[in-house]
């Protein structure tokens, strides 16, 4: 296919919606632009603003396709999806231009938005990997019956992508949509929709009309139209826990079952004997700072034995004060924007609110170019030391960059502070001590724990990803982000004749 946005690093760029094999604009022609957060000025491009129609037709197509496709073999499929995963890789100029683009939009620095990039393409190849464990049935034994166990797909699957970490979250859930023999429809977020967009018509591209849709737009406008559908039969939707609770309560007027990843407040604790040299602090560091601290795995509070407290204070903030905050797109740049006006102005009030309350906030990094960092989305990594508990700071998600670090004294009392949350995602455990770190990891509150590290760098993707309590409803990713998009079939007869 042409690369859409060729040559143009710096040009706007325009997409399309993508329905029923189709490259398309919206059914009205609207669109919206979209602005560089680190440059807020500066246009990146328009986005197709989908209508109610456009969500229609492509819940419409995705329904016509799922038969042919959920025909097909796991070997057949997982075919296919490797030959997506080739192609997302294929073209080094393409890649190149599209991380251009992903930084412009976003904000992120370049870095990070190859390593999103790459993936996309090892998350499909991972999946394709499971074909042969996907065709394992289960047989159940008589007297009196004897039952064969196997799964099938459940039909047209809506999966809405968030804008913090878009084309990672995608490869945590379409294909493994597609590999359980769903055709889908995916909605990018209206904040990071251009790199996004243009990644899926590549995908949509390489597979038969009409198995993956792409509709973009305003999520008042078509997110019910698509969760609410008559013929969607599985939502899969990450995003806020406010979004969530209404996309569950439209989804069950179909009784259509969901998955809800909905972010979390994660605690990181500190053992008296963990291990703490460069590497540790600068793995500290990026499980709360990574991406500007827009991430729902990441590190969000630091609770540290008081033993260690000023060291690690002093071995984080060493690495802290070496960032160059600035435009993603800039070599120099370890640190970019966040992605919205929205968000930098809720991380703001929650440090203010920590001043306000004589918390000690310290702010670290180098700014090369102060009135860009004033015109632009940025806030600078900071930390807010021996923060009161009953702070937003520590109660809420800030999803910025900025972590609240607190003493304990018994392991009892922090395992308290640590499940004293709504959310229930992530974790981590630093210690020395293999057997104490997974029998503290069995008393938290939450779906995935990461041992003497936290957040991306440290995922295991082959695992089952997703939390308990607000943090959300079932799992993305490993071989149960498979098996979620599939409902079990039972087929019994008698004992000694069917098996």
């Amino acid at each position: 296919m042409t690369n859409p946005i060729s040559s143009m690093s710096t040009a706007a760029v325009t997409t399309q919606l993508h329905i029923d094999g189709q490259a398309r604009p919206a059914g009205d022609g609207g669109t919206y632009a979209l602005y560089n957060p680190a440059r807020p000025g500066v246009l990146v491009g328009h986005v197709a603003a989908g209508t109610r129609e456009d969500a229609d037709a492509a819940v419409k197509a995705a329904h016509r396709a799922f038969p042919a496709w959920a025909a097909l073999s796991y070997r057949e499929r997982a075919e296919m999806l490797n030959r997506v995963a080739a192609l997302l890789v294929a073209d080094e100029t393409e890649i190149e231009t599209r991380s251009i683009l992903f930084t412009r939009e976003h904000g992120k620095i370049r870095r990070e938005t190859m390593l999103e990039i790459s993936r996309v393409g090892d998350r499909f190849r991972q999946v394709a990997g499971y074909a042969e464990r996907l065709e394992q049935e289960e047989q159940i034994i008589g007297p009196p019956f004897d039952s064969i166990v196997t799964r099938q797909p459940r039909g047209v699957a809506v999966l809405c992508v968030p804008w913090n970490w878009p084309l990672a979250i995608l490869g945590g859930k379409l294909p493994q949509a597609l590999m359980a023999g769903n055709t889908v429809v995916v909605k990018p977020a209206e904040n990071a929709a251009l790199a996004t967009t243009i990644t899926l018509h590549m995908i949509a591209a390489a597979l038969p009309r009409g198995v993956v849709n792409v509709i973009t737009g305003s999520s008042s406008q078509i997110g019910d139209a698509l969760t609410g559908h008559a013929l969607t039969r599985y939502v899969n939707f990450t995003g806020s826990v406010a979004i969530g609770r209404h996309v569950m309560t439209v989804a069950a007027q179909n009784l259509t079952p969901v998955t809800l990843e909905l972010g979390g407040n994660d605690p990181g604790i500190v053992l008296e004997d963990a291990q703490l040299d460069e590497a540790a602090f600068t793995r500290l560091y990026l499980g709360a700072f990574m991406s500007t601290g827009q991430i729902c795995m990441a590190l969000k509070r630091l609770y540290v034995h008081r033993s260690r407290y000023d060291e690690v204070v002093a071995g984080i903030t060493e690495v802290a004060a070496k960032q160059v905050i600035g435009d993603g797109l800039l070599p120099e740049t370890t640190m970019g924007p966040l992605n919205n006006a929205k968000q930098l102005a809720i991380v703001r009030s929650m440090i203010d609110e920590a001043r306000a309350a004589g918390a000690d906030v310290i702010e670290f990094g180098e700014v090369p170019d102060p009135e860009l960092y004033a015109a632009g989305y940025f806030q600078r990594p900071a930390f807010v030391l021996n923060a009161d508990p009953a702070l937003r700071i520590v109660r809420e998600e800030q999803f910025g960059p900025v972590l609240p670090i607190m003493p304990f004294d018994r392991e009892d009392d922090v395992v308290r502070a640590s499940n004293d949350s709504e959310f229930g995602l992530c974790s981590s455990v630093w210690t020395a001590d293999r057997d104490r770190a997974v029998a503290l990891a069995r008393r938290l509150e939450c779906g995935f724990t990461y041992l003497n590290a936290h957040g991306p760098t440290a995922q295991d993707g082959r695992s089952p990803f997703g939390g308990f309590k607000h943090s959300g409803i079932g799992r993305n990713m490993g071989f149960e982000g498979i098996v979620q998009f599939q409902g079990y079939h039972a087929i019994s007869g008698p004992a000694g004749w069917l098996i």
